[in-house]
């Protein structure tokens, strides 16, 4: 099998199990999740280690309330090559007894390993996939879509960047799934406000560091927004050359339709300062988001979690409560029904709110509009974020009926 793999057990008091029935003890099967996720690539600050840390923090605080219940965590770097991601899911699903994989920051790795899931009757969640596809034609009966996706990401950025003047675009595109997926969805929103695409400059996935020549193509187009159609090192590195050719101070506006916490970290605010962006979660929203925040960082000294952090926390923990309602051995036998449970359970936490689970797998809840500080508007570390608006999760999610799920009837 390929790929680092890291095990831990997360068990629960051992006091508390200690009490338990020798022989229940003894057959009782513990609740494996995987982490599947990228540890040193460029989506590694955005998911890697911080997905572990928020896996691990739901699996605590669900073992203290059901000590009764043993759940272990292993986790793995895809590598962001799909053949490894799919190497790893299987030998986790066929070797390791593991019943859920989660984080998963690889559309096409995604794809593929929902319909594992379906095959082999267990779950998926997918955090940091990003392809709104993961719930539309690629939907599945066994895997469910996290956090955000390439139509709620620039729904809202697109909207307000054509209100303030920005009416025609050109995109640089990360050339794959989700770059085109992203593209698709954001150039739609473009036009759909009124405004036009001028043009595109796919760059190759992974690999591509220098953006100059795309930089370039862009500002010779004449168009008054580069929008970014990439994520993770990809972003911060345009968003850094374009500084540097003198794009954003040309006047020409930089959108990046999937830009994250850190992701701003990495350019720096005086990189990042006036762009807007939309995120499911900020770590400095509220008092339920500052102690998980808290939380983490003792973990991760130095870090704040992310969308996708939080996201492994709100989604490992509602899998969770769906494995208690159902049992463990109807959970082990059958991801389906964990599914069917997840689905008709309402979700609510401290880190995204309410909201639900439609019938195509997708998670919704309310986004968040941002815009990022300038430097003198920071008051401490990771104080990046102003906060425009909420977009109600009823408007942040492409409409159900647009998908082209096969799940759901005409």
């Amino acid at each position: 099998m390929k790929g680092t793999i890291e095990r831990r057990a997360l068990l629960g008091s051992g006091l508390a199990l200690a009490t338990l029935p020798r022989r229940a003890y003894a057959q009782q099967k513990p609740i494996r999740i995987g982490v599947l996720t990228d540890m040193a690539g460029p989506y590694a600050a955005n998911t890697g280690r911080g997905s572990v840390i928020g896996a691990q923090l739901a699996i605590e605080d669900f073992t203290k309330a059901h000590p009764g219940i043993k759940v272990e965590l292993v986790s793995a770097d895809l590598q962001l090559k799909p053949d490894v991601a799919l190497g790893i899911s299987k030998g986790w699903f066929d070797n390791d007894s593991v019943d859920l994989i989660t984080d998963v920051p690889l559309s096409s790795a995604a794809f593929a390993i929902g319909d594992l899931a379906k095959n082999m009757d267990k779950v998926a969640i997918f955090t940091g996939g990003a392809s709104a596809d993961i719930t539309g034609s690629k939907c599945g009966p066994n895997h469910l879509h996290w956090c955000y996706d390439t139509w709620s990401m620039p729904h809202g950025v697109v909207a307000a960047t054509v209100k303030e003047g920005g009416t025609t675009w050109y995109f640089v595109t990360a050339d794959y799934a989700f770059g085109h997926s992203l593209q698709k969805d954001a150039a739609s929103f473009v036009v759909g406000a009124g405004g036009k695409v001028l043009g595109q400059a796919l760059a190759p996935f992974p690999g591509t560091t220098d953006f100059s020549s795309f930089i370039v193509q862009a500002k010779a187009s004449g168009a008054k927004v580069l929008g970014l159609a990439n994520g993770g090192a990809d972003t911060v590195n345009c968003i850094k050359q374009a500084a540097e050719f003198g794009l954003i101070q040309g006047g020409m506006k930089v959108a990046g339709m999937l830009v994250l916490t850190h992701d701003v970290h990495g350019m720096g605010l005086q990189a990042a300062q006036g762009v807007s962006l939309t995120e499911p979660f900020y770590w400095d929203m509220n008092d339920g988001t500052r102690s998980f925040s808290n939380r983490y960082e003792k973990l991760y000294p130095g870090d704040m979690p992310g969308s996708v952090h939080a996201g492994q926390y709100s989604g490992v923990m509602h899998y969770l409560k769906a494995v208690a309602a159902v049992g463990v051995d109807k959970a082990k036998a059958s991801g389906k029904a964990v599914i069917d449970r997840m689905k008709s359970m309402p979700t609510d936490d401290p880190l995204f709110g309410k909201g639900a689970i439609r019938a195509d797998g997708r998670k919704i809840h309310d986004m968040h509009l941002f815009e990022v500080k300038a430097p003198a508007q920071s008051k401490r570390p990771w104080d990046y974020y102003v906060h425009k608006r909420a977009i109600p999760a009823a408007e942040a999610f492409r409409p159900i009926t647009e998908g082209k799920c096969p799940l759901i009837k005409a």
